[in-house]
């Protein structure tokens, strides 16, 4: 006898939740209730290089498309972090940062590996049915289906956050040609944001206006998706991090520590995502090779970046380093080393001229406003 919808759908959810997945949920294939939104901020302009985010935009606004004959998608999530983990501790004076999403392994792959198991598991029993699996490799607005599917709201740093276990979130999810239902305590959560407004405030570069990011300001989308100059504007807000930025989750009311600790949301964290560093050294970073990036990350979401790309964020947060050393020795020995890139032949141009505009700024830095010495 064939399985109902309902307990399709719940068999499918059980699966979610044998493999890990700290959220999960199911919802159908409507268009998109926020195209207005989308292509207003495509039209001004504010995803900057990421030009992918103009393809199969009717694909963004109406997923059914994404697979021929889709009537449901799943959806799931992995926490990478816990609700209430501590901040950093200091960082060294020649490190910079790197968010926390990428401090464990590789998320696309710890994801695809249990989709594809069960999607793989699922087809077998559904002769004729079709899936397709996500991890950031297809032209849907993930956040909006997971709201849909109850997994949280969408916050006014434009992150996806539960109520009880903050916005550390990663998604996933796959589309089928199986008509699931949802289950009956599946419900749309409401906004929470409510008046507050820490995530706007404490954003560096006025990247954020509520429920809207500029890309073009944001640290993350500067240190990872931009591939040419930063513009001097931002090099001094973007502080210590050389991937990617934390700050509008660290302020989060939302990713604050419970009354009664973190414990129950450490417990959904997965060992692949637990802290293989939170750091590298700049001036590591600088010498390295291709075969250094490479090996560094290797199991990491960082490969995205380039290694020019590396050595430019590199620069800049060792740049503000030296701006910020009181100890004149320690700041000359950081000015050397971007001196010395700035003559390197063999650095490409992008990072040459990087080091020039931040040894300008250290320099004025350094003179004070007046021209005068501060040594």
């Amino acid at each position: 006898m064939a399985a109902v919808p309902e307990e399709v759908a719940q068999k499918v959810l059980a699966r979610c939740r044998e493999l890990g997945f700290a959220l999960t949920g199911i919802c159908g294939t409507d268009p998109s209730a926020r195209a207005s939104d989308l292509l207003s901020w495509l039209e001004d302009c504010q995803h900057g290089d990421m030009d992918f985010m103009t393809e199969a935009v009717d694909v963004r606004l109406s997923p059914r498309r994404l697979l021929d004959g889709a009537r449901s998608f799943v959806m799931v999530a992995d926490l990478y972090a816990a609700r209430g983990e501590p901040g950093d501790a200091a960082v060294p004076a020649s490190a910079g940062r790197i968010a926390r999403y990428v401090r464990g392994d590789d998320y696309h792959r710890v994801m695809k590996r249990r989709l594809h198991a069960l999607c793989d598991s699922l087809r077998p029993e559904h002769p004729g049915h079709k899936f397709r699996s996500f991890v950031d490799t297809a032209p849907v607005m993930e956040r909006e289906l997971a709201e849909r599917c109850g997994m949280g709201w969408t916050g006014k740093n434009t992150m996806l956050i539960h109520p009880t276990l903050g916005s550390y979130i990663l998604l996933a999810g796959f589309a089928t040609t199986l008509e699931l239902v949802a289950p009956p305590r599946q419900e749309r959560m409401q906004d929470h944001c409510g008046t507050c407004t820490r995530c706007i405030d404490a954003c560096p570069t006025d990247a954020l206006t509520p429920y809207r990011l500029d890309a073009r300001r944001c640290i993350s989308y500067l240190t990872i998706e931009h591939r040419e100059r930063v513009s001097t504007e931002f090099h001094a807000a973007i502080g210590e991090w050389l991937y990617g930025c934390d700050i509008c989750q660290e302020v989060c009311p939302h990713n604050a520590p419970t009354p009664h600790g973190v414990r129950g949301c450490v417990g959904l964290v997965l060992d692949a995502y637990a802290p293989k560093r939170s750091t590298f050294d700049l001036l590591d970073v600088l010498g390295w090779d291709e075969n250094d990036r490479r090996g560094a990350f290797n199991s990491s979401a960082m490969k995205r970046v380039t290694l020019t790309m590396m050595k430019r964020n590199a620069i800049i947060v060792l740049g503000n380093r030296a701006r910020t050393e009181h100890d004149p020795m320690k700041r000359h020995l950081l000015r050397d080393a971007i001196v010395g890139i700035m003559w390197s032949a063999k650095e490409p141009e992008l990072v040459r001229d990087t080091a020039k505009a931040v040894l300008t700024e250290i320099d004025a830095a350094i003179k004070g406003p007046a021209g005068e010495s501060l040594e």
